[in-house]
């Protein structure tokens, strides 16, 4: 085919598709994250045993992660908690379609058992160098939502403050994408393009602020106004990636147009990461704005909130611990600023197989320190 070619062939092009949809994007392959590394590879050896053998068009593969999570709170009681279990299926067609759906099962509070669905997405292959995406997808936005969230990837039992539901990293979207890699001369790059629903705007319990921007993937648009955004990865080294990502539009109430107004809705976020030397190192600052609505019933002041984090690992050589330090901080809205500080140490039965030990020095202004022990078993398969 014409062009650069950044993928061996366009066999291989649809194992590819299933890291763009769950985040075993180009990127972290290159960085040399060997657990995602050996599952990519095992996908790949799949399919291609499927060309090479039987004429079988239609090919099925499960995978997914479990966890289960300890919390021992400094102003609360501790629990076993975090029970989940993500099963993944993936359905291909030939080498040039792929079905993908992640199934979010998870233990709550109560002891009732609560579901959703991370993604959906159907993936057809244009290209060696582009895949088209449709459905409800992991968002693109930055590094760590669609690539480092799953417990078995993330280092830590917890993620990065501010990078949760609510907070100021965009989690989901539903619509369009083009995602892909390219070579550009010795070194490379990565993309992804979107257009989609866009987020929510989420009232506090009084109902006279609000609170959240809601952006788990809506399934249907709240004004008309579709988001668009994307990220473009670049990779100087193999194992060295800066990516910038963005997304605009608008956002607003369900049903409360007149009340919350139609808010313009910005996103930038810049990351990095880098693996030298047995060094994992990381991170990424995002910054969500929420425009002024004037004519608005409710909160119609501009509001931002803002996360960043920096994390460091290290393998000790010839063992199979693990030693990690995350630092971070977010502020919402309110100006309440919050820095964390998490140190943590894992033991890796396998490459998808961790269990990991931490502590969350947690910091508010104004605020008594809720510092929390964090323990976690998780299992990617």
């Amino acid at each position: 085919m014409a062009g650069p070619r950044y993928f061996i062939s366009r066999k291989h092009a649809l194992a590819w598709a299933m890291g763009a949809v769950l985040g075993w994007t180009a990127p972290v392959w290159a960085q040399g994250d060997e657990p995602w590394k050996a599952e990519i590879e095992a996908l790949r050896r799949e399919i291609r045993q499927a060309a090479e053998g039987k004429e079988v068009d239609s090919r099925f593969h499960l995978a997914g992660y479990a966890s289960v999570d300890y919390v021992d709170p400094q102003t609360g009681n501790s629990s076993f908690t975090g029970v989940t279990f993500n099963p993944i299926f993936h359905y291909s067609y030939k080498d040039w379609l792929l079905l993908d759906a992640e199934i979010g099962t998870q233990l709550s509070s109560e002891g009732e058992t609560e579901t959703s669905l991370e993604y959906m997405t159907a993936n057809l292959v244009l290209n060696d160098s582009m895949i088209l995406v449709a459905g409800r997808f992991l968002s693109p936005i930055g590094m760590f939502r669609r690539n480092i969230h799953p417990s078995w990837v993330n280092k830590l039992p917890s993620a990065p403050i501010g990078f949760d539901h609510g907070q100021a990293v965009p989690l989901a979207d539903v619509g369009l994408q083009l995602t892909g890699g390219i070579a550009l001369g010795a070194t490379r790059a990565n993309y992804a393009i979107y257009t989609a629903n866009g987020p929510m705007l989420e009232l506090n319990a009084a109902g006279d602020e609000i609170e959240e921007i809601g952006t788990e993937g809506q399934g249907s648009d709240m004004n008309d106004d579709k988001v668009i955004g994307g990220r473009v990865g670049w990779l100087p080294l193999p194992r060295l990636e800066v990516g910038v990502s963005f997304a605009t539009g608008k956002a607003s109430g369900e049903g409360a147009l007149g009340e919350t107004g139609n808010r313009d809705y910005d996103v930038v976020d810049v990351d990095f990461s880098w693996q030298v030397a047995g060094f994992d190192l990381r991170g990424e600052y995002t910054k969500t704005e929420l425009g002024e609505s004037p004519a608005a019933g409710i909160d119609p002041a501009e509001k931002e909130w803002t996360a960043w984090y920096t994390q460091a690992a290290y393998r000790l050589p010839g063992t199979n611990w693990e030693a990690v330090l995350r630092y971070g901080g977010y502020e919402p809205p309110t100006g309440v600023e919050t820095r964390q500080w998490t140190p943590g140490i894992n033991y890796l039965f396998a490459a998808h197989v961790i269990a990991k030990l931490a502590y969350e020095f947690n910091d508010t202004d104004g605020v008594e320190d809720d510092d929390r022990l964090l323990l976690q078993i998780a299992y990617g398969f």
